[in-house]
């Protein structure tokens, strides 16, 4: 089954665990905890590196521990992040890691992003073994 999720998500903890000054830039290292709500509900653990330049974020990698109920059918699975921005423009974007999915999540596939305007709003297409 295909499937598209909308919703928010809350960043409900933001562990920074270390910073290296390099010329021009600063790379960290952070863990992050989220509540997630609308048709994704649930929590996650987040590890990502940064880099940030004087003009402000330049990007960042991670990977994410989902726990939740996407559209009525629970499980966990994991989520692969890029992202980065330029000039004002913000680009960001998971991909679900095929074979991370767990109980009635297991077999998900697929990819989203998230948009920053007034909250964190993310976005998910994604196919799903039938129940």
């Amino acid at each position: 089954m295909n499937g598209h999720a909308t919703g928010a998500f809350d960043i409900t903890n933001w562990t920074e665990l270390a910073t290296e000054e390099k010329e021009g830039t600063t790379f960290g290292r952070n863990h992050i905890t989220k509540a997630f709500h609308g048709d994704l509900v649930g929590t996650s653990t987040t590890e990502i590196l940064t880099v940030v330049t004087p003009d402000g974020p330049a990007a960042y990698v991670g990977v994410e521990h989902v726990e939740g109920i996407l559209h009525g059918r629970k499980g966990t699975f994991a989520l692969q992040h890029s992202a980065g921005s330029h000039n004002g423009e913000q680009w960001m974007k998971w991909q679900i890691v095929p074979t991370s999915g767990t109980g009635e999540l297991a077999g998900l596939t697929g990819e989203g992003t998230i948009r920053v305007d007034d909250g964190h709003h993310y976005l998910i297409d994604y196919t799903l073994p039938e129940a």
